[in-house]
């Protein structure tokens, strides 16, 4: 008999007052709120049993219960949330893992979490649910106290996964069968079964699909009965690649099995190949990754010579550089937006630890110390509902339970993991209202040595045992690398979303670096896009083979066909090539740690990738095809850059209430709501906060020392601004490193030691237009991180980032993300003294403004507001910022040079906002008043308005200590710096280009502004 344990708190509960607060935003007010915890328990245990196991669960400050509801004596509507059958349940595992330990008990625990409500009607319930709920992954039911008092509850029920045996491997026709069915397979996947549907189901689908030729035959009429096909989903192949798998097959005189073409699907996958970036494109023939990313790294390590930091780029799961004598530093930044868009929650927590398992997979394996964040998200105060499919049906989670779950998903995975958060930014746009932007990075410290071999290099050797150890496979991640390559559709596979369980991660990764320093495995990599068939496929080529048997892979649950064993990307999974002679080691210190280690198979030389189930051979690829077999597929580019209409309007006489305005904008408003839930002290290295100041005023930089024996201390940064793109993707891209790198120098960076990360994410790429954006923005990354010489050490690329689906009316909709640029920037500084805070120190320090500005407002923030104010859509323009790399080079290593002399007391990059939010940054992150004039102000700028609002690229804010002003005036000599202002009093005062009196605010007023807009997020 199944068992359920109730746990409610009996002091104030922060999640309750949360999610009264949150439910208020709908404009639904409960008078109480209260949360239940439950633990549905599939065994039957004795009364001492249960009762052992709830006094383990509760707290002093909460109350448990025993197969009896734990409900608020008042109420009016209680609202339960469970997870389906098959989705992980962290906490359960968790649970059920104790018991075991404890009470020598095998049982499966499941939790579910009730909502209590009073003041709320049936009615408003039904609003509500839909907020705590994703009906991808999780069940909701609704009770009025009468029905809960008449069901005794909310009942219980295990989510128990029921499937039939394995089935066997099925062959899959591809010899024979017509282009048509050559382009089905390829766009929806193998045929699996027909699914009944009625006559009216007929005729919509045929009403929707109609002018859709592939769709011919995906339903058969059979006299009164009508048929769907039912596809196992998208393979992402297009009629080239589905060609050549034809051929292969041909040659070998068969056809592949299901396992095969679902293996090299997983492995040709833009999410995996990165097709786009590789394929010749125009009078390109080795492609824009080689041509302009790699290119330019390695012409910068050339030309460094002696002085070349770098150690490994573009080979590994991560970039790596040198740290210090003792350990590399390894950088990653990943994306994860396709899932995200489904499930925020899911998404985004598998995001951030899968891009830590990429760190734990680099060279021998490293130990994170950081982790960071970018997000673009559609405004959460939007009420537009868009849905998968017609007639409104598959609903997208609403913007503003999307945006919460993204960040909290984050939270929960790296707050679990012991890792600090410390570094992030967020923009926001409507045209990330189909697929939010998820990017997520993690830094960490890799041995310069282990076992006397260089750390950052591995070779699996034929012999080595393929041992995979971790997480179980389920069928959570199936076809996740082809579903991200590709537009968010009815059709995306719920299957693709995962819940991640960060704490059997965290004991994967303290079983892994013991193991590490033993000296027990030659190779590890992670289990990310294509599963197994992906780790173990990059892992054998440094063999020359492999040979699997699938059948003792770790289940979750029996029942999963052979192919989604091979291919699901279930988390916390890592395979290791371990030696015969060191097995029994490593899988009892694996057992010490807790932690399941399996052998599945032997790496060979062979050049065959050999999978078998149950001594059955369900796949038997050579190795030469499986990875270096897709085609080439040249492309052509067009581009033509778009002219807006100009905006013209009146200055303002006072810029004090514009001001005011664009501090409370999304896009410059604090985001202090997500950067405080987010560890940043753990581990204990953080040097420059994520909230500086006095002011607790988002900052553009951090600072962490990750060795703490060691002053060397790494500043990172990022530079994010697809507004840009409207214009030229080319002066995006230019901006986007120039942000990065200033961002970094004005917190004390190196300039002589600063590397680079590219994250494409971009939209409709087989569109030439589209490809013609993109080819001009890859010339940008060669062009800005030559003349820097910073180079990239990693990078990543999203190419179909757009939304196929329904509006709220029911049309047909495209939305697409405009074309976006991620640079990361990372710097080893010798000392943690010399990193630079964003916050106004001292009253009588000099304020300078470093850089030229000039009238540059194409797609700026003020544009927008201004546009938005008269006519309700944002302004473009089309003077956008261009960057010049000579100028601010120069600029950068003297200031550089400043701050090695201690002659800096604050710094704050000019970016989004211009002017005038630096200057405002820089007084309410010190609470402090500043007294500043645009007469002397250098460059070309036409109006005060504009001189304050100007994006012009290379500026920076900068404040000094009086006595300092000739000897930082020196250093800075050669370059555009003017002495503005003073650090003064309580208000913050500009005066314009005529001496007038412009703002007039008052610090706190700014503050409270700037802090408005997502109070209460």
């Amino acid at each position: 008999m199944p068992h359920k344990i109730e746990v409610a708190s009996t002091v104030s509960d922060g999640r309750a007052t949360t999610r009264k607060r949150e439910i208020e935003q709908l404009g639904i007010y409960p008078g109480d709120v209260r949360i239940v915890d439950t633990y549905s328990i599939d065994t039957g245990l004795s009364p001492a049993q249960l009762t052992s196991i709830a006094n383990g669960l509760k707290s002093v400050a909460e109350t448990a219960t025993i197969d009896t509801p734990n409900a608020p004596d008042e109420f009016d509507i209680a609202i339960e949330v469970s997870r389906k059958p098959g989705v992980t349940d962290p906490d359960g595992d968790t649970v059920a893992e104790g018991i075991d330990e404890s009470l020598c008990v095998e049982t499966g625990v499941y939790t579910s979490q009730t909502t209590f409500l009073t003041g709320v009607s049936e009615q408003e319930a039904q609003q509500i649910a839909p907020t705590l709920h994703n009906p991808l992954i999780e069940n909701v039911q609704i009770k009025t106290r009468e029905q809960f008092q008449k069901d005794k509850g909310m009942g219980i029920s295990i989510p128990k996964v029921q499937l039939q045996p394995t089935p066997p491997a099925d062959i899959v026709p591809v010899r024979d069968v017509s282009d048509l069915e050559l382009k089905k397979i390829g766009r929806w996947g193998i045929f699996d079964h027909y699914e009944k549907i009625s006559r009216k189901q007929w005729g919509q689908w045929k009403y929707d699909n109609i002018k859709d030729h592939l769709k011919v035959g995906e339903v058969v009429d059979m006299g009164q009965n009508f048929y769907k096909k039912v596809r196992r989903g998208p393979l992402a192949l297009d009629l080239t690649y589905m060609n050549a798998i034809k051929d292969y097959f041909q040659e070998q005189g068969r056809n592949p099995t299901d396992v095969e073409l679902e293996s090299i699907a997983q492995t040709w996958s833009e999410h995996c190949k990165h097709t786009i970036f590789a394929d010749p494109i125009d009078e390109i023939k080795d492609g824009l990754y080689k041509h302009f990313i790699q290119r330019a790294t390695k012409e910068i390590r050339e030309k460094k010579g002696e002085d070349d930091f770098c150690v490994s780029v573009f080979k590994d799961n991560a970039g790596v550089i040198k740290l210090n004598d003792n350990f590399h530093l390894c950088d990653k930044m990943e994306t994860h937006n396709s899932p995200s868009g489904l499930d925020g929650y899911g998404g985004a927590g598998t995001g951030i630890g899968g891009v830590i398992r990429d760190i734990m997979g680099v060279g021998l394996g490293a130990w994170t110390f950081m982790l960071a964040y970018a997000y673009a998200f559609a405004d959460p105060r939007s009420l537009q509902q868009l849905y998968k499919g017609s007639n409104k049906t598959q609903p997208l989670e609403s913007r503003l339970k999307n945006m919460r779950d993204i960040i909290r998903g984050v939270e929960d995975y790296g707050n679990q993991s012991g890792i600090p958060t410390p570094q992030g930014m967020v923009i926001y746009d409507q045209r990330f209202a189909g697929k939010p932007l998820v990017f997520v990075r993690a830094l960490g410290l890799l041995p310069v040595e282990v076992d006397g071999q260089p750390g950052h290099e591995k070779k699996a050797n034929p012999g080595d045992k393929i041992i995979v150890v971790g997480g179980r496979t389920g069928k959570d991640g199936i076809h996740g690398a082809t579903f991200s390559s590709e537009a968010l559709t009815e059709g995306s596979p719920a299957t693709a979303v995962q819940i991640g369980d960060p704490i059997t991660q965290k004991k994967t990764n303290d079983f892994e670096m013991i193991a590490r320093d033993r000296g027990l495995y030659n190779s590890i990599t992670d289990n990310g896009a294509g599963g197994l068939s992906c780790s173990v496929g990059e892992m054998a080529k440094e063999a020359g083979g492999s040979d699997v048997n699938l059948e003792k892979v770790p289940l979750k649950y029996a029942g999963l066909r052979i192919d989604e064993t091979w291919i699901s990307e279930a988390q916390e999974r890592i395979t290791f090539a371990v030696p015969e002679n060191k097995e029994a080691e490593f899988k009892e210190l694996a057992a010490a740690y807790g932690v399941e280690a399996t052998t599945i198979g032997i790496f060979t030389d062979s050049g065959k990738c050999i999978v078998r189930y149950n001594k059955e051979v369900v796949m038997d690829v050579d190795m030469e095809f499986l990875h270096n077999g897709l085609p080439k597929r040249p492309m052509t580019t067009t581009f033509t850059r778009p002219v807006h209409e100009e905006p013209d309007f009146e200055q303002p006489g006072n810029l004090t209430a514009s001001l005011q305005k664009i501090l409370a904008r999304p896009n410059i408003a604090s985001f202090m709501h997500i950067t405080q839930r987010y560890d940043h002290e753990v581990q204990g290295g953080s040097v420059l906060k994520p909230l500086q100041g006095k002011g607790l005023v988002n900052g553009d930089a951090t600072a962490v020392r990750p060795d703490l024996t060691s002053e060397k201390t790494v500043i990172v940064s990022q530079g994010f601004n697809p507004f840009y793109s409207d214009i030229d993707t080319y002066n995006m891209a230019a901006c986007a490193i120039d942000t990065a790198v200033r961002n970094a120098i004005a917190a004390g960076a190196n300039p002589d030691y600063l590397a680079l990360m590219d994250n494409f994410c971009w939209c409709s790429s087989d569109e030439p237009e589209r490809l013609g954006q993109l080819k001009r923005a890859a010339q940008a990354c060669y062009d800005y991180a030559t003349a820097y010489e910073t180079p990239f050490i990693s990078g990543k690329d999203s190419m179909f980032n757009d939304f196929k689906g329904f509006d709220e009316k029911g049309n047909p909709i495209k939305i697409s993300i405009p074309p976006t640029l991620l640079v990361s920037s990372v710097s080893v500084v010798d000392s943690p003294e010399r990193t630079i805070s964003i916050d106004a120190k001292m009253s009588g320090d000099l304020v300078y403004v470093l850089g030229e500005t000039q009238d540059e407002l194409g797609a700026s923030e003020y544009f927008a507001m201004q546009g938005e104010e008269i006519n309700d859509q944002p302004y473009i323009g089309n003077a956008v910022p261009e960057v010049d790399a000579e100028k601010n080079n120069k600029l950068y290593r003297s200031f550089a040079k400043c701050v090695q002399q201690d002659l800096v007391s604050s710094a704050t990059s000019v970016h989004r906002g211009g002017l005038a939010v630096a200057l405002a940054k820089t007084a309410m992150g010190g609470r402090i008043g500043l007294d500043v004039t645009l007469k002397n102000l250098p460059g070309t700028a036409s109006r005060d308005d504009y001189a304050l609002f100007s994006e012009s690229q290379g500026r920076i804010v900068v404040t000094i200590a009086a006595d300092q002003k000739e000897t930082f005036e020196k250093q800075m000599k050669g370059n555009a710096c003017s002495l503005i202002g003073i650090v003064n009093g309580e208000d913050f005062k500009i005066r314009g280009m005529q001496d007038n009196e412009i703002v007039n605010a008052k610090v706190n007023d700014m503050l409270a502004s700037y802090r408005s807009t997502f109070e209460g997020y």
